[in-house]
């Protein structure tokens, strides 16, 4: 199956692509900034790929529906050696990471503006040190479930893009979508949760910023549910 033909296969794991129309300045990010910082998944990765990086980095970090970019952008200032790749279907989210980029003058980020999965199928086997999907879509409608982004398809693909070693953090607010993905990533032999009682699922790891998105279900009384796995040999 082509690249065209699997990326048409792939059922939309996410909801809206836009939302209020971009004001003057956003729309020149969109058309100007963009460009420079997206990846072109029709040319090959080169066989290092830190050096898709203004400065060439050792260890590539991976965020997926990054929303806002909170947490992309604290972790790029935070990890000046890291080259991070940020991937966020949703332009108005995409917009607001290019903002902070070009205020932070930060060089170390690349951004993937649409859905993740030929992303995923496009990075070298594993050259990525750690994925981030914070707070995905849960989908929470039984006959919806089918479009999770947590499913063995795509861990099989983080799976191969990881370096052993590579730490997988997930995050969600809703309790139907925290056991499936339990479940689904504890069949996948390749994953080992970390995790030595409650409180390392019930509170983030210090290093481990909140999102917007994360600050408005715990002000509307929604528990939250951090894991952390390690890639397994």
């Amino acid at each position: 199956m082509s690249q065209n033909d699997r990326q048409a296969h792939d059922l939309r794991s996410y909801g809206r692509r836009r939302g209020r129309r971009p004001s003057p300045r956003q729309a020149a990010l969109w058309q100007e900034a963009l460009p420079r910082l997206a990846l072109d998944l029709s040319r090959p990765p080169p066989s290092r790929l830190g050096d898709l990086f203004a400065a060439p980095a050792d260890d590539v970090w991976l965020e997926i529906g990054f929303g806002g970019g909170e947490h992309l952008i604290w972790q790029a200032n935070h990890n000046p050696t890291v080259g991070f790749i940020g991937c966020e279907p949703f332009q108005d989210g995409v917009v607001k990471a290019l903002s902070a980029i070009e205020a932070g003058g930060l060089g170390n980020i690349r951004l993937h503006p649409d859905d993740a999965r030929p992303l995923l199928r496009w990075l070298p086997r594993s050259s990525i040190s750690r994925v981030i999907i914070l707070f995905p879509d849960p989908w929470p409608k039984k006959r919806h479930h089918k479009r999770r982004l947590i499913a063995p398809a795509t861990l099989a693909e983080l799976a191969r893009i990881t370096r052993v070693s590579a730490e997988l953090r997930l995050a969600t607010d809703d309790p139907g979508y925290a056991g499936w993905m339990l479940r689904v990533l504890l069949k996948e032999r390749k994953f080992r949760w970390i995790a030595a009682g409650p409180e390392d699922w019930r509170q983030r790891a210090p290093d481990w910023p909140p999102t917007r998105y994360e600050q408005k279900a715990m002000r509307a009384g929604r528990r939250c549910y951090y894991f952390r796995f390690t890639r397994w040999e």
